[in-house]
């Protein structure tokens, strides 16, 4: 990984969507800016995965109340958690 990127890794429907494990994007950029370039990359993932799932920097869950806010660093690692039922 180059030094200005991190690392987004994908779980459960988020993995099976992207038909990825992870993946690496440019840094620093924002929450908001990263759901737009998975959009742009794999239509429809805002709306059927994006929407509902929580999101973590570094292994701490974050709000994504204001996703602009949300400030993804260069070496963090993110990772996309899609709802997980149980039962």
């Amino acid at each position: 990984m180059s030094t200005a990127q991190f690392k987004l890794l994908y779980f459960a429907s988020a993995s099976s969507y992207t038909q990825k494990s992870s993946e690496t994007f440019t840094a620093p950029s924002t929450a908001a800016k990263l759901f737009a370039e998975l959009e742009a990359k794999y239509p429809g993932i805002k709306e059927r995965i994006l929407s509902s799932c929580m999101l973590t920097i570094n292994l701490d869950y974050v709000e994504l109340d204001a996703p602009e806010d949300v400030v993804i660093n260069v070496g963090d690692e993110v990772a996309i958690i899609p709802p997980v039922s149980s039962g």
